[in-house]
């Protein structure tokens, strides 16, 4: 009978240490459902929509968290390439891309998911009575414009260029957001964002099309990169956004399909 319990206690003991496993394990390389932290690295303008993704993919992946970090994709290339902590980087523009693609691998090639287009931004009610691109030159007109060498500033130059036409704003902002706001708070009279941003304003501003707008389309990459801690879940979140749900998010936000 002691011989029987004791075998008996063994196997216990043995199925245990089988079953349970070591759980001591680092978050971050936990697959995806099985919890960890996402750091993720997205241009200004995928604000609102990035935010919806990361929501949704928490609530499929318990126990994982998502941290973004908005802002200028120049800037962020740049945090990127000189260590900055990232598992997924999502860019406004294929250079900004490039600049982290060089630097080193991606454990993921980059793919377009979407696509941008630029507007004219003005205060409700108008009131420079902006109709066109042209009008932006007028030097009764507060311009603000994104910084060149970020991807909404580039963009600018390009439909500029494509009209002709020679614009001089009152301040050049570092992302499309701060450019955005001061249309918002009416400190200019108008800007060129992406429609999506306008789109976002819930009706503070009000969006101009022009037609060069259409030389100046901004595509939008997405990589896992090649250093993430959590590699599994940042590929998670990638295939995320390149599917058919996340299309539907960014469409519903102005965001066109690649």
């Amino acid at each position: 009978m002691l011989k029987r319990l004791s075998l008996a206690a063994v196997l216990a003991s043995v199925s245990c240490l089988a079953a349970c496993g070591s759980s001591t394990g680092p978050a971050d390389t936990a697959t995806p459902g099985e919890g960890g932290s996402l750091t993720v690295f997205a241009a200004a303008s995928l604000t609102g929509t990035f935010t919806e993704l990361g929501r949704r993919f928490e609530s499929a992946h318990a126990g994982t968290k998502v941290t973004f970090n908005f802002g200028s994709s120049a800037t962020l290339a740049q945090q990127i390439t000189q260590g900055a902590p990232a598992d997924v980087f999502a860019a406004a523009s294929p250079a900004t891309m490039k600049t982290v693609t060089d630097a080193g691998p991606t454990a993921s090639a980059p793919a377009v998911f979407a696509r941008n287009t630029l507007q004219i931004a003005v205060p409700a009610g108008n009131p420079a009575k902006v109709e066109s691109l042209k009008d932006l030159t007028d030097p009764k007109v507060k311009v603000a414009l994104c910084a060149e060498q970020v991807p909404c500033g580039a963009a600018a130059v390009k439909a500029l260029d494509a009209a002709g036409l020679k614009v001089t704003p009152v301040t050049l902002e570092q992302d499309v957001k701060a450019t955005l706001t001061k249309v918002e708070l009416g400190e200019v009279d108008a800007a060129l964002v992406y429609r999506t941003d306008v789109i976002a304003s819930a009706g503070k501003v009000t969006g101009i099309d022009f037609p060069e707008a259409a030389q100046a389309v901004n595509d939008y990459p997405i990589a896992a990169l090649g250093t993430a801690p959590a590699s599994d879940l940042a590929k998670g979140f990638v295939d995320l956004v390149l599917s058919r749900r996340g299309r539907d998010v960014l469409t519903k936000a102005g965001f066109q399909a690649p």
